[in-house]
C-alpha cells in the first residue's frame, strides 16, 4: 500500500507516543518521553528515552525511534509526535531535530503547540546529506 502524506492520524501517533513514553528508562529525571512516527510505507515506529548515570550519554526518544526505523526496514519519516507518559506534548531537542531532518527531510511534519509543522520550520537552514561534498 502506498502511503499518502496528506493523511496523518495524529490521534494515533500521539497515543503511540504516550505508550512508548510509559516504557521509558528515566530513573534520574523522572521524565518519560515517547516518540512515534509514521513512515513513508505507512508503518509506525516508536521510541522512548533511555537515561544513563553518565547523563550525557542518555538517549532521546527520537534517537531510539530512528534506530527502530532502520531496524524495521528503513524508509523515511513522514510525520511524528512526541509526548510525555502523561500525554503532554513535548518538542524535540536540537539534536533530535537534526536526526528528524536527516531521516524525514524538510517536509516531515512534527506535532507542535501550533499544530503540525514541517521540519523546515523547526530547523530553518537545516544541514542535510545534500550539503556534503
Amino acid at each position: 500500500m502506498a502511503w499518502c502524506t496528506a493523511v496523518v492520524d495524529w490521534d494515533l501517533l500521539r497515543e503511540r507516543a504516550v505508550e512508548a513514553a510509559q516504557l521509558a528508562h528515566c530513573p534520574y529525571s523522572g521524565l518519560q518521553v515517547g516518540a512515534a512516527a509514521v513512515c513513508d510505507d505507512g508503518r509506525i515506529v516508536v521510541g522512548c528515552n533511555v537515561e544513563n548515570a553518565s547523563y550525557g550519554v542518555g538517549l532521546c526518544a527520537e534517537c531510539t525511534m530512528a534506530g527502530q526505523l532502520r531496524l524495521t526496514g528503513g524508509g523515511r519519516f513522514v510525520a511524528m509526535a512526541c509526548r510525555s507518559g502523561k500525554g503532554e506534548l513535548l518538542m524535540p531537542c536540537g539534536r533530535c531535530r537534526q536526526v528528524l531532518f536527516e531521516l524525514g527531510g524538510p517536509d516531515c511534519l512534527v506535532d507542535t503547540p501550533q499544530g503540525p509543522l514541517p521540519m523546515r520550520d523547526l530547523l530553518p537552514f537545516g544541514f542535510g546529506p545534500e550539503d556534503l561534498p
